[in-house]
């Protein structure tokens, strides 16, 4: 992962990452293709869980997962369920997940938390993160 030009910070609650970490790969947005196909070969990526599940209200503000993306284009996943809302077809990419654990977003000091109201940015789901942040994140969130 060195020479790290771009990286991505995603967020999804902490169950969605365990479905995403398990079959590698990521999708964003209720499975819209935009978000991901902002994401490059070779890009870092680092998954950001505001709650343990999705649709909770109770916090969990944490780094749940962190990896690279591992193929050239989005591509389309088979159908699937989203209860209330219908059936997608997600669009997702495929991510090289390292193993780590997680890491409360405050035990992490990071260049993109220092900006004012830098929190209102993650409603869109995706944002930039600085390779400096990515590697930050690599060296707190690693399995020792």
């Amino acid at each position: 992962m060195n020479d790290l030009n771009r990286a991505w910070l995603g967020v999804v609650s902490a169950d969605h990452t365990r479905r995403a970490v398990e079959g590698g790969f990521i999708q964003l947005n209720h499975g819209k293709r935009y978000g991901v196909a902002r994401l490059r070969e070779g890009d870092g990526f680092v998954i950001y869980s505001p709650t343990e599940r999705y649709g909770s209200k109770e916090p969990l503000r944490a780094f749940t997962a962190l990896g690279v993306v591992a193929d050239t284009a989005p591509y389309q996943a088979e159908p699937m369920s989203m209860g209330a809302r219908g059936t997608i077809q997600p669009w997702r990419r495929r991510i090289e997940f390292l193993p780590v654990h997680r890491a409360a977003l405050r035990e992490v000091d990071l260049r993109l938390t220092q900006a004012p109201n830098w929190g209102y940015q993650l409603r869109r789901g995706l944002v930039p993160l600085e390779p400096d942040d990515f590697e930050t994140l690599r060296e707190v969130l690693s399995i020792s």
